[in-house]
């Protein structure tokens, strides 16, 4: 399935550099992790405080962009100089739960879109990463499948926050983007357990 995750080497390889300086300045896996998180909150206060201006929209996409790059570098500096833990390994797959709830779940305060859409989409990104650490269960093997993985939603939060900012999109049309991206988190979900069970 197409999957933003598929360039996840590329846009890792990118961020060598930033890897390389954060170990130099003793940076630790964690402490990258509880920034995303901090990060996420950030942004949902901000559109939940301030979801009447425009200014918000624009701001959210960048947050998400270095929301993805805290996420992407955590997982390297733990791989690439060996400081995995298991406290490390819970707190980033329950960071990432938060965090997407941090962010989307203000979205069904703002005028026009329906809560309960919003609502099942947050639910529908808590199951798709439920299924992918069950999958590891079962399998070994943490599954990312997409569509509408982790880096999906966060592409598809971005794009709708530029629609939304520079007022290209009816608001009708952003919910069927939120129930679309819901429906296609339980596909993406189905998927993570059918290739974790072969």
């Amino acid at each position: 399935m197409i999957s933003i995750y598929n360039i996840k080497p590329k846009f890792q390889q990118a961020l060598q550099p930033f890897l390389l300086t954060l170990n130099r300045l003793g940076v630790r896996p964690n402490q990258i992790t509880n920034s995303a998180i901090g990060l996420s909150f950030f942004l949902g206060l901000i559109l939940f405080l301030f979801s009447e201006s425009s200014t918000v929209y624009f701001i959210l996409p960048f947050g998400l962009l270095l929301r993805m790059m805290l996420n992407a570098l955590d997982g390297m500096m733990a791989r690439q100089y060996n400081q995995k833990s298991a406290i490390g390994e819970v707190l980033n797959e329950l960071g990432d739960v938060v965090s997407d709830l941090f962010i989307f779940i203000p979205f069904a305060f703002v005028t026009g879109l329906n809560p309960i859409l919003i609502w099942l989409f947050a639910l529908g990104s808590v199951i798709n990463e439920f299924s992918g650490i069950l999958a590891k269960v079962v399998s070994g093997n943490r599954r990312y499948d997409g569509p509408m993985g982790k880096s999906d939603r966060a592409f598809l939060i971005g794009a709708i926050a530029l629609m939304m900012g520079f007022q290209l999109i009816d608001v009708y049309w952003i919910n069927g983007l939120f129930l679309l991206a819901f429906l296609l988190t339980l596909l993406s979900s189905f998927l993570r357990i059918l290739n974790a069970l072969k």
